[in-house]
């Protein structure tokens, strides 16, 4: 048996966290998993927070982080299908959305000879000098 009564141990490390799954076992010969999860806290600390399962709930463990699990799946697909729907509804009301290319027209502005400025529709959007972007939207005068 190793240090403390470690039997095996793994470790997953994600951004800021890591998980650490040690299976061990205690002085009177139970063995249990222990999930700990570090994080690193203000200054040079970490919060370590742990769980430990014994060998004998292990399955009502699994079962209820399956569940768990299946309802994240159930609902992921509910909501992508929720979504779907609604972007359906919104091209049923509004039409469907044209590329962003074809949507915009661009406008330099150039100036006269009398410092009076002008609106030039261009087909490129140029690098330098100033861009209007002008609206989509179409206003309805009356």
């Amino acid at each position: 048996m190793a240090i403390r009564g470690e039997l095996y141990t793994t470790q997953i490390v994600l951004d800021n966290r890591s998980y650490f799954f040690n299976v061990k076992e205690n002085r009177s010969g139970d063995v249990f998993l222990q999930i700990v999860e570090s994080k690193k806290g203000e200054g040079v600390d970490f919060d370590r927070h742990q769980v430990a399962i014994f060998a004998e709930d292990m399955q009502k463990f699994l079962k209820g982080l399956e569940s768990s699990l299946s309802f994240i799946d159930k609902e992921k697909k509910e909501r992508a299908r929720k979504a779907a729907e609604k972007k359906a509804a919104k091209e049923a009301k509004y039409g469907r959305k044209p590329a962003s290319s074809d949507t915009k027209k661009v406008y330099k502005r150039k100036s006269t000879k009398d410092g009076e400025t002008e609106r030039v529709f261009t087909s490129q959007v140029k690098k330098t000098g100033r861009v209007h972007v002008v609206s989509k939207r179409k206003t309805d005068d009356k």
